[in-house]
C-alpha cells in the first residue's frame, strides 16, 4: 500500500510538470534571451581581430602632392575710357554747321560744331580797321618824333590808341572763338544729338568724344579688402560677354575710403583690343595671396569633429584618421597646413561613411 501511495504522488506531480506555459510569458522570455545574445555578439565584433574581414567599403581616393596655390579676391567692375570727355560750347548760340557725325575719328583741336557768331565778326571787321589807323597814325607820329617833331605826349598816345585797338581785336577773336564745339581729345564721336538751327548752350548741349584705343577697367572694391588689395597686385581680368581674358597688374588704388559705399576705387589699365568696350563688364580675380609648394586637397574631404579637422587616407586598404591644420580655401581647395604629406592617398568620395580602421576598396580609375 505504502508504494502504491508513492507511485500515485508520482503521477500526480508529473501531470503538474508538464502543464503548457503561458504564451505572453514565454514569449517575454525568448525576449530577454535574444536581447542578451544580441548584446554578447556586438561585444565580440568589438574586440580587436573580430571585424568580418570580408566587408569593405568603396571610396575614391587621390595622391596628395605640393603645388602651387593662390587665393583670389574676387570683384566685379566694367570698362572705362582713359579718354572719355563730353566737348560743349562756351556761349550760347544758333548751330550753322555740324561738321562731324557719330563714328568719325577727330583729332584735339578740331572744330565740330560751328554757332553763329556774324555779329562778332562784324564787330572784329570794324575793330581791325580802327586797329589799322591806329598803327597808321602811331607809325607816322613816330617818325616825327624820331625827327624830335611834336611832343612826347603825342606820341605815347599814338602808342596807347593803337596797343588799345589791337588788344580790343584780340578779345572779340576770342569771343567768336567760343561760339564753337572743339574737340578737347583724340578719339571717335560716340554720341551727338544735333541739329542746325538748334540753340547750343553751355553745359546742355554737347558731343562725346571717346578714345576707344586707351581702355581701362574700373571697380570698387569693399572696405574689408582695404589690407589685401594695393597698387602693383597681379590680376586676371575676365570679359565675359568679349569671351577674353587677359593678366594683368593693379595700375591704381584710391587710399580714400568712400563715406557713402565703404569702399575703394580700383583702375587697371588694358592693351589695345578692338573686341574691348567701354562699359562691358569685368570680372576681376586679384591674386592677394601665393605659395609656391603648398598642399591643397579637396574641400568635400575634410571632415569636422569637436577635438578638430580629420581626414582619411588609405593605408594598404584600410580607412585611417589623420587630423589636419587648415589654411586658407578657395574655389573649393583647402590649403593643409599640417597632417598630410605627399604621396598619401586621401579618401574623397566615401569620407564620410567610414570610420578609423575600416577596411576600404579604391574604386577603378583611382
Amino acid at each position: 500500500m505504502k508504494r502504491i501511495y508513492l507511485l500515485s504522488v508520482i503521477v500526480i506531480l508529473a501531470a503538474c510538470n508538464n502543464k503548457p506555459k503561458d504564451p505572453k510569458a514565454e514569449l517575454a522570455d525568448l525576449k530577454k534571451q535574444q536581447a542578451d545574445i544580441s548584446s554578447k555578439i556586438a561585444a565580440l565584433e568589438a574586440k580587436p581581430g573580430m571585424q568580418d574581414s570580408t566587408k569593405s567599403t568603396d571610396v575614391s581616393v587621390v595622391t596628395v602632392k605640393a603645388g602651387s596655390f593662390t587665393n583670389y579676391v574676387q570683384i566685379q567692375g566694367h570698362i572705362d575710357a582713359q579718354d572719355n570727355v563730353t566737348a560743349y560750347p562756351q556761349t550760347a548760340g544758333t548751330i550753322i554747321a555740324i561738321n562731324v557725325k557719330v563714328g568719325d575719328h577727330v583729332h584735339k583741336g578740331e572744330v565740330l560744331v560751328q554757332l553763329d557768331n556774324s555779329v562778332l565778326k562784324q564787330n572784329i571787321l570794324q575793330a581791325q580797321a580802327q586797329a589799322e589807323l591806329a598803327s597808321t597814325v602811331y607809325q607816322r607820329q613816330k617818325n616825327l618824333w624820331d625827327q624830335k617833331i611834336g611832343t612826347e605826349v603825342q606820341f605815347l598816345q599814338a602808342k596807347t590808341n593803337m596797343e588799345a585797338t589791337q588788344k580790343q581785336v584780340a578779345s572779340l577773336r576770342q569771343q567768336a572763338d567760343l561760339a564753337r564745339i572743339i574737340s578737347p581729345i583724340n578719339g571717335t564721336v560716340d554720341q551727338m544729338d544735333l541739329k542746325l538751327g538748334q540753340v547750343a548752350s553751355p553745359g546742355t548741349t554737347g558731343i562725346r568724344i571717346v578714345n576707344a584705343d586707351i581702355l581701362k577697367v574700373k571697380a570698387d572694391v569693399p572696405e574689408s579688402y582695404a589690407t589685401r588689395v594695393s597698387q602693383g597686385q597681379t590680376v586676371k581680368v575676365l570679359f565675359p560677354d568679349a569671351k577674353d581674358s587677359l593678366i594683368a597688374k593693379v595700375t591704381f588704388a584710391s587710399k580714400v575710403i568712400d563715406p557713402g559705399s565703404r569702399s575703394f576705387g580700383i583702375e587697371i589699365k588694358l592693351p589695345t583690343n578692338r573686341n574691348l568696350r567701354p562699359n562691358m563688364t569685368a570680372t576681376l580675380k586679384i591674386a592677394d595671396y601665393n605659395k609656391a609648394s603648398v598642399i591643397t586637397v579637396p574641400l568635400k574631404a575634410i571632415q569636422k569633429s569637436e577635438d578638430g579637422d580629420y581626414v582619411f587616407v588609405n593605408e594598404n586598404g584600410v580607412a585611417k584618421r589623420s587630423v589636419v591644420k587648415q589654411g586658407i580655401l578657395y574655389n573649393n581647395q583647402v590649403e593643409i597646413l599640417s597632417g598630410l604629406k605627399q604621396g598619401d592617398q586621401l579618401i574623397v568620395m566615401g569620407a564620410s561613411d567610414v570610420e578609423d580602421g575600416d577596411k576600404v576598396k579604391v574604386l577603378a580609375g583611382n
